[in-house]
């Protein structure tokens, strides 16, 4: 029993560690080699915990060897692009100039409801108000739609707003937060300043960005 625990433990802490080491991309944004090693991986892993015999180093070399691959393999895909296009493939328009392309579709074997469900996806319900629809390689659609169905945005109403950057924690239960105040190039005689001229107080959680623009929660039960 004893031995079963120690094996999951390290092979759990060991396959961690490698899907770490081959970075940080979600299930969904793999390519098709990294999905293959992590496949690989899971399985490497699960051997030594249903045969005991089997030596667990075995398996922790064999998933080393695997992390190693990939990340030679990411390194030369960087590098030269023929490598990349033979392990993920390239991109491909499916919906061109307003228009569906018909040849695209049958080329990456997916049906118009396949291609209705990826822009359902997109939140786009109507077909006809998209102008480019571009399938990657992870198999996510890419959408841009027709100029008269975009959103208007303040550069076309040539309206210049407020500068506002990354709100960060100064303030979090109560207590200063002194590495977000070096962050924004403040001290804590400026942020109790600005709370006593501004009759702030019971804080709960205040944040600020490089412009000095916030947001204050006060603590439950103050006014």
């Amino acid at each position: 029993m004893f031995s079963t625990i120690m094996r999951t433990l390290v092979l759990y802490f060991v396959v961690t560690l490698g899907i770490r080491l081959m970075g940080k991309r979600q299930i969904g944004d793999l390519q098709p080699n990294e999905l293959v090693v992590t496949l690989l991986i899971s399985e490497i892993a699960a051997i030594p915990l249903q045969d005991a015999s089997q030596p667990i180093v075995y398996g922790v070399i064999a998933i080393f060897i695997l992390v190693i691959l990939e990340i030679i393999i990411s390194v030369l895909s960087m590098k030269f692009i023929f490598i990349r296009k033979a392990l993920s493939g390239k991109s491909v328009v499916v919906i061109k100039n307003g228009t569906v392309d018909q040849k695209a579709m049958k080329k990456v074997r997916i049906t118009v409801l396949d291609l209705i469900e990826l822009l359902r996806g997109q939140n786009v319900f109507d077909i006809g108000t998209v102008e480019y629809a571009v399938l990657e390689v992870n198999g996510n659609l890419s959408v841009l739609l027709k100029s008269s169905e975009r959103t208007v945005v303040n550069k076309d109403l040539d309206i210049k707003p407020k500068p506002n950057g990354m709100q960060i924690p100064v303030i979090c239960d109560g207590k200063l937060l002194e590495k977000s105040l070096v962050s924004l190039k403040l001290h804590k005689k400026d942020i109790k300043k600005y709370l006593e001229n501004n009759d702030i107080e019971d804080i709960f959680l205040m944040t600020m960005d490089r412009y000095k623009n916030h947001n204050v929660i006060k603590k439950e039960g103050k006014v």
